[in-house]
C-alpha cells in the first residue's frame, strides 16, 4: 500500500495499492477477508468530492467491509486488463458493478489510454474518413471529441453511437464473465429509450452513463443478480452538491459528480438487495 497526503483544502482520499494492481483506489485499505463487498466503478463509485461514498456507506449501514476499487473517469476496460479488481471481486460475497457510459473504451473508431480511459489518444482509419474534415490532433479527452463530433453531424454521429454501443455490451459481458459470483448492476440517472446522448448533455452536469439504454441494460439483465435504477436527475443541483467538499478552481469538476446526499439515497436502495444477496 502507498499514501499521500493531499492539498490541505482538498479531501485526503488515503490512496492505495492492492497486490500488483497498477491502479490507485481510494482508501483506506481493506483486508480482503471475506465477508465483503466489491464496489467497482467511475467517479461516483470512487466518490470525488464526497466524504463518505455510497460503498462507505453501505459498509455502514450493512456491517458488511466495502472494498471501493473505483476509479475516476473509467471506463470498461480499465477492470477488464486490471490482474487483481476482478479476482478480488470474485472472493468477495457480492460485488456492485456501477454502469459506466459506452464512450470511455477502445473500440474500432478510436483509442483510450489504457488506465485513464477518458483521455483519447487517436483515431481509426475508419473514424478519419467518417470525419475527414476533422483534425483529431485538438481532442485529449474522449467526452470533447464526442460532442464535437455529434454538433458537426448527428446524423453521421449515429454510426459513431452504434459502434460504441455494441462495442460496450461487448465488454460488458467480458466483464461480468470474469467477475463471476452474484453481481449487482448500479445504473445511476440516464435512463431512456436511447440512453443518456449528447443533444441535451449538458458538459457540467452529471446526466448519467453515457449512451447506455434500457435495451442495452436488458440484455445484461439475465447475467446478473439484481439492477437497481437511481433516477438521480430528480434531484435539483443544489441539493446535489450541498456539502460536497471541493476548492473554488475545483468547482467546475465539482458540478459533474453526485452529492453526498445521493450517495445516502444510492447506499439505502442497495441495502435490502445486498443483505438479500449475502
Amino acid at each position: 500500500m502507498t499514501c499521500e497526503i493531499l492539498g490541505p483544502q482538498a479531501l485526503d482520499y488515503v490512496p492505495c495499492r492492492y497486490g500488483t494492481s497498477k491502479l490507485v483506489f481510494r482508501g483506506p485499505a481493506r483486508a480482503m477477508e471475506a465477508p465483503y463487498v466489491a464496489f467497482i466503478g467511475g467517479t461516483q463509485t470512487f466518490g470525488k468530492f464526497i466524504e463518505q461514498p455510497y460503498p462507505l456507506k453501505v459498509e455502514h449501514l450493512t456491517g458488511v467491509t466495502s472494498v471501493n476499487f473505483g476509479q475516476v473517469n473509467a471506463g470498461v476496460d480499465v477492470f477488464l486488463k486490471d490482474p487483481v479488481v476482478p479476482e478480488a471481486a470474485r472472493g468477495g460475497r457480492v460485488t456492485v458493478l456501477e454502469v459506466l457510459g459506452a464512450v470511455n473504451l477502445n473500440n474500432r473508431l478510436y483509442r483510450v489510454h489504457t488506465r485513464r480511459n477518458d483521455r483519447f489518444l487517436r483515431a481509426s482509419p475508419d473514424l478519419l474518413r467518417l470525419y475527414p474534415e476533422i483534425d483529431f490532433s485538438q481532442f485529449s479527452f474522449t467526452q470533447h471529441m464526442l460532442h464535437h463530433l455529434y454538433r458537426t453531424e448527428p446524423e453521421r454521429f449515429g454510426v459513431v453511437q452504434r459502434a460504441l454501443q455494441r462495442t460496450w455490451l461487448r465488454r460488458m459481458r467480458q466483464l461480468l464473465g470474469q467477475l463471476g459470483g452474484k453481481v449487482v448492476l448500479l445504473r445511476l440517472g440516464g435512463q431512456g429509450k436511447c440512453g443518456a446522448g449528447f443533444a441535451d448533455r449538458p458538459a457540467a452536469t452529471y446526466a448519467g452513463p453515457a449512451l447506455v439504454s434500457d435495451a442495452m441494460m436488458d440484455q445484461l439483465r439475465p447475467v446478473v443478480s439484481a439492477v437497481v435504477d437511481i433516477p438521480v436527475q430528480q434531484y435539483g443541483e443544489k441539493f446535489e452538491r450541498d456539502g460536497m467538499a471541493y476548492t473554488s478552481l475545483e468547482e467546475a469538476a465539482a458540478r459533474c459528480v453526485l452529492g453526498p446526499q445521493v450517495h445516502t439515497v444510492v447506499a439505502r436502495a442497495l441495502q435490502p438487495v445486498l443483505d438479500r444477496l449475502m
